[in-house]
């Protein structure tokens, strides 16, 4: 099926354009031109005004729709999360399984692959999150799973075969020569929940680790004698820094400074989101403890922070409505940064060759439609 996308202002991943039709082919786009220069014959979808932009990625998402990878890991779940986002403009995303007990986590692995195999298009992988922190900066992981790592772990996760696999890591709890081994079989590993310091920091990133999960939140801070994992994420110039932008996990100060201490490339929205996000309840279990949704923070019964409810349309909107980020930069942080990060070459951007996976905003960056490859 071929037909074109016209009336609305196109977000092409770097710049703005007007009077342009997106022509979509099957999954991808074949070419992108002015509307005044489409053929005859081709079928015209006419939005009504509006941005059309690439469709966003979440590099995790631990539940929504009422859904909880870690409660029931199956393929239905795996699904119901995924659809339950994709009406807030997530074209991909990685479901995510938190420390929990082996099986649970091999399960989820194989909930994932088949939800892969089954067509579920925008589940491009799996984030495993843990069990390899430090319990010192557990959050709302349970620590009496937290543990170390093994020969078998490395190889259950390189054989994991349900795309990109991507795992949170306590740089001071995984030695590098592990994270050596975890990268050459390509997983891309992500530092967080750990109260570590600066060498052991540099020394994962040395090793190959390219990413932060939720900066500031369950990590070890910036000091003036020591950067923590916070200043020596900023410091670095080749990782990617996942942030939470709800106005809960981090001040609004806190954000900005980081926005303004390295460049916006590398920052990625992340809902890190959990069972009432996209629609679903206000109350849910989490391995036998309750969350409760009070004013809008999801926590523990002790007050611990355990996810969020955000979507990523609402991250784009707090990026540009509270922290003042050109919607240019809030719209690659959904984005063009996390494909980067995946190596989707063919996500993040709207140009000849690019999947078809889109998202319509009105003036107000609410989602109108979402597209995913064409579908």
């Amino acid at each position: 099926m071929v037909f074109a996308l016209t009336g609305a202002r196109v977000f092409d991943g770097e710049n703005f354009q007007d009077g342009m039709a997106v022509v979509v082919e099957g999954p991808r786009i074949s070419h992108c031109i002015p509307e005044r220069e489409l053929a005859a014959g081709v079928e015209k979808q006419k939005l009504a005004g509006g941005l059309l932009v690439p469709g966003f990625i979440d590099v995790q998402v631990n539940g929504g729709g009422g859904a909880l990878l870690n409660h029931n890991p199956s393929a239905d779940v795996v699904k119901t999360i995924a659809g339950s986002h994709h009406r807030f403009g997530t074209v991909g995303l990685l479901p995510t399984v938190i420390t929990d007990a082996p099986e649970v986590t091999a399960a989820a692995i194989s909930a994932v692959r088949a939800a892969r195999e089954q067509g579920v298009a925008n589940v491009l992988g799996i984030h495993v999150e843990g069990p390899f922190l430090d319990p010192a900066r557990k959050g709302a992981h349970d620590p009496q799973y937290i543990r170390g790592f093994s020969d078998d772990d490395i190889k259950s996760l390189a054989n994991a075969n349900c795309g990109t696999v991507m795992l949170t890591v306590a740089p001071n709890k995984v030695p590098p020569e592990t994270i050596r081994k975890l990268v050459a079989s390509g997983i891309r590993v992500s530092l967080g929940h750990a109260e570590a310091n600066y060498s052991d920091v540099r020394a994962a990133l040395d090793s190959g680790a390219s990413s932060f999960t939720h900066l500031f939140n369950a990590m070890s801070q910036m000091t003036g004698r020591e950067p923590g994992m916070v200043g020596t994420a900023l410091a670095d110039d080749r990782s990617f820094i996942g942030i939470i932008a709800d106005g809960l996990h981090v001040h609004d100060i806190s954000l900005k400074l980081a926005l303004k201490a390295t460049a916006h490339d590398r920052f990625m929205l992340v809902t890190d989101a959990m069972p009432p996000a996209a629609g679903g309840p206000d109350h849910f279990e989490l391995q036998g403890r309750s969350v409760q949704r009070v004013n809008g923070r999801l926590q523990l019964d002790d007050g611990t922070l355990a996810g969020s409810n955000l979507t990523m349309d609402e991250a784009v909107r707090y990026c540009v409505n509270h922290l003042g980020v050109s919607l240019a930069s809030a719209l690659q942080m959904a984005s063009r940064n996390p494909a980067r990060f995946l190596g989707r070459s063919d996500l993040g951007h709207i140009a000849p060759g690019a999947l078809a996976s889109l998202v319509h905003f009105d003036d107000n960056l609410n989602v109108i439609q979402t597209w995913v490859e064409g579908q």
